[in-house]
């Protein structure tokens, strides 16, 4: 299983630029477009940190999928 989140979905919908979103969270812009890749998983402090950022629970954000 891998990790798999939508955190692109959920900018993109909200109009919010990869460049905000990293500013917003103190984190690099290459940062973000790594996690939206899947690249890379954000560590617990930072998920934690795009669920109350964007106001959502984590089974909206983050996911469980089947390889």
């Amino acid at each position: 299983m891998k990790v798999t989140n939508r955190v692109r979905e959920i900018r993109q919908e909200r109009h919010i630029t990869q460049v905000k979103l990293a500013q917003d969270l103190g984190i690099t812009r290459q940062t973000i477009n790594a996690i939206e890749k899947g690249k890379y998983n954000p560590s617990l402090e930072l998920a934690l940190r795009l669920l109350v950022y964007f106001n959502v629970p984590l089974d909206h954000l983050f996911y469980l999928e089947e390889e």
